[in-house]
């Protein structure tokens, strides 16, 4: 039978954004996260917030300079908690994991009442870098300046060094592994992002509110442009805004206790799970699948009981589209069913690590309006971090907190072996995956080339971009690169250059 002191039920959630012109007068992240838990508290019928005993914060990027932000923003809200928490890093996943601990230091009575909340103002900060130092707003991204003042490393000097020059790489392989044409794969990328628009346009949170078809989606034009292939501006998560999002949580008996609310308002957490890949994207077993996100949703799923067919919502983090693809081929959703309650992180909003926070506020105002069962899937890094966890109406059968959702063994044990890296090699090779990077004027920067030699081991090597003919054979869809033969000879600078096999 379920404890209501022990079970965690979600009672308020609040999202929030700035659109304010003048950058000097637009809120920074600890206002918005202000913002966002007020509307939280308000929305749970008030007086929480002076209960709060644990606030957990999704690391900021934007204003780097006021991090920590977390004793900040208790001041701001003018509480106190106890338990005071701020991630390491604004990873995707961070919000699903902080729902995850608080259910648990709830389940285990450590904690009554219990905030998780974060926010982004990346249009502000760049706007207003640019306005001391000149230059526009996408010349002062924090995605692409943060490693500026280090030495690049392997992977960097190959142009491989924001997750949008990663995550190609994924989508290239998929694309090959599942035996698609260039023509499928983008067809479906499109077609899960229409529907992602549709759901934005009927969301007053999220941040793009246009419908869009699938073919305005891949085509590169003047207003959406190539980024990395085979993904365009509007294939991407979108982090040129300011938005902020929070929940508050607390055990079933205290929330019945208040009568703040009515009791078909409150959302229960389910279990969840979480699995990694390991940190250097070289050292992974391959591009074709992700084992930490197989077990984390398998699991969850298994966690609670459940199956895809119980599930009446979804939101599979969708950075970019392998993330989605390949989790609704884990758990097998359809791909005319939209895999999102906000609009994804292109038309929804992409606050860096804070998205999934929005999707638990979604996800609530949904099941609060109908339905039983909600999947949350995080992913963060570099394809790297995965969590997910299941919110309902109604308690689940045989759930109970506190609970591990430590699933990382089950993952390992699921991995293939890890080829070698080899950076002093030069020579023939197989095309293992790939992408094509474009500067802001839409023309080739650079093709990056992960292949394996003749051992086995994994090297990597570039394609100028005055070699067009290469760029057009990895790009035009006529024939496919991946599992291709070629050649890495050195060239300027000692980078390897790529010569496919004639």
């Amino acid at each position: 039978m379920t404890d209501p002191a022990r079970t965690p039920v979600i009672i308020g959630v609040g999202q929030v954004e700035d659109r304010t012109a003048d950058p000097f007068a637009a809120l920074d992240p600890v206002a918005l996260m202000a913002d966002a838990l007020r509307a939280a508290d308000a929305d749970g019928g008030g007086g929480w917030l002076g209960a709060l005993d644990s606030l957990a914060v999704v690391d900021q990027l934007s204003f780097r300079a006021l991090n920590p932000v977390v004793d900040a923003l208790a001041a701001m809200l003018g509480t106190a908690p106890a338990h005071r928490f701020q991630t390491a890093m604004p990873m995707g996943d961070s919000p699903v994991l902080l729902l995850n601990q608080a259910a648990n230091r709830i389940g285990a009575g450590e904690s009554a009442v219990a905030a998780v909340v974060g926010g982004e103002a990346l249009r502000t900060a760049a706007r207003r870098a640019a306005a001391g130092a000149g230059g526009g707003e996408a010349d002062h991204n924090a995605m692409r300046t943060r490693h500026r003042g280090r030495a690049p490393d392997y992977r960097q000097r190959y142009g491989l060094t924001a997750p949008v020059d990663v995550y190609p790489l994924y989508e290239n392989a998929t694309r090959a592994a599942w035996g698609q044409t260039l023509a499928d794969a983008q067809g479906e990328s499109g077609r899960i992002w229409s529907l992602f628009s549709e759901v934005a346009a009927d969301n007053p949170n999220a941040w793009l509110r246009t419908p869009r078809s699938p073919a305005e989606i891949v085509t590169p034009s003047a207003d959406n442009r190539p980024i990395a292939f085979p993904y365009t501006k509007l294939m991407v998560a979108n982090s040129s805004v300011n938005q902020g999002a929070g929940f508050i949580v607390t055990s079933l008996e205290r929330a019945r206790a208040r009568r703040m609310m009515a009791e078909d308002r409150m959302v229960f957490v389910g279990h969840g799970a979480a699995a990694h890949e390991p940190d250097d994207v070289l050292a992974r077993d391959g591009y074709t699948a992700s084992a930490g996100m197989r077990v984390s949703l398998e699991r969850t799923l298994a966690g609670n009981g459940l199956t895809v067919e119980d599930l009446d919502w979804a939101e599979l983090y969708s950075c970019f589209p392998c993330v989605p693809k390949m989790a609704r081929r884990v758990i097998g959703w359809p791909e005319d069913r939209a895999a999102s309650v906000v609009g994804g992180l292109t038309f929804g909003g992409g606050p860096i690590g804070n998205y999934m926070s929005h999707a638990v506020a979604a996800m609530v105002e949904r099941l609060r309006g109908g339905g039983g069962h909600g999947l949350l899937f995080g992913n963060g890094g570099f394809a790297t971090h995965n969590h997910a966890i299941i919110l309902s109406r109604a308690p689940l059968p045989g759930t109970g907190f506190p609970r591990t959702f430590d699933v990382q063994a089950r993952a390992d044990a699921l991995r293939g072996p890890v080829p070698p890296v080899d950076e002093d090699y030069a020579g023939p090779g197989t095309i293992e995956t790939y992408t094509v990077l474009y500067d802001r004027t839409g023309a080739p920067s650079a093709g990056a080339i992960v292949a394996r030699n003749p051992a086995g081991a994994r090297f990597l090597a570039r394609v100028p971009p005055e070699d067009a003919a290469t760029i057009a054979w990895l790009t035009d869809g006529r024939s496919e690169p991946v599992g291709s033969a070629g050649t890495g000879r050195r060239g300027e600078g000692g980078l390897l250059v790529w010569h496919p096999e004639s």
